[in-house]
């Protein structure tokens, strides 16, 4: 699969580049990216710390006082949630949200996320992001000339080029990751994928390695 390469320079020659049909041409499956994007989101989710219950108190279960005629309630055990020190009544349990599922899965979602983006015309590569003087201002212009959509989604190489982070550091629209970090969930929830050469070369590593 062929692309056309762009760039923030409106003067620099143009170039395609071959994208891997493994990697990026392969027929999305919704149950798949369900799945990992399920995966991927239970992964996320914290567990409680599971408080001590009246079960796990350590103190003493000897009735402290006689039934009648103490002028207090009749109780048989310092473990209740009605003392100081006691159990707690309903208290947070811990539970466990980290599911597993095969890496094979895992990776064919990541392939089928990135197909889906090239089959729908809304993967971009560029040649670089380098942003002069690393001002939002420039990179707002230069981003609105290339007609992106409304959300974006912008992985580079090993290192985001410092120059493109420190100008969409205040860009709600546009978020930035390293290859390393191209996952499932962040690549479909945005309408354009942005990729750079150097993107593409560790992404294609990636399942090839």
């Amino acid at each position: 699969m062929k692309v056309k390469i762009q760039s923030f320079d409106a003067k620099a020659a143009a170039a395609d580049i071959e994208l891997n049909d493994e990697v990026f041409g392969l027929d999305p499956r919704a149950d798949i990216l369900h799945r990992v994007v399920t995966w991927q989101l239970e992964k996320r989710r914290g567990t409680a710390r599971g408080t001590r219950e009246r079960a796990d108190v350590a103190r003493t279960g000897k009735k402290f006082g006689r039934q009648k005629g103490g002028g207090t309630a009749r109780h048989g055990d310092r473990r209740a949630p009605t003392f100081v020190g006691g159990g707690k009544a309903h208290g947070a349990r811990v539970r466990d949200f980290n599911p597993s599922l095969n890496k094979k899965i895992r990776a064919l979602g990541l392939k089928m996320a990135l197909s889906s983006h090239a089959k729908a015309g809304s993967l971009v590569i560029m040649d670089t992001l380098a942003v002069n003087e690393s001002k939002t201002k420039t990179l707002t212009a230069d981003w609105a000339k290339l007609g992106f959509g409304k959300t974006a989604l912008v992985i580079d190489g090993d290192m985001v080029e410092t120059s493109f982070a420190l100008a969409a550091g205040n860009l709600r629209q546009i978020n930035v990751l390293p290859a390393a970090g191209a996952n499932v969930y962040d690549i479909l929830k945005h309408d354009t994928l942005v990729l750079t050469r150097a993107a593409v070369e560790k992404l294609e590593a990636r399942f090839n390695g």
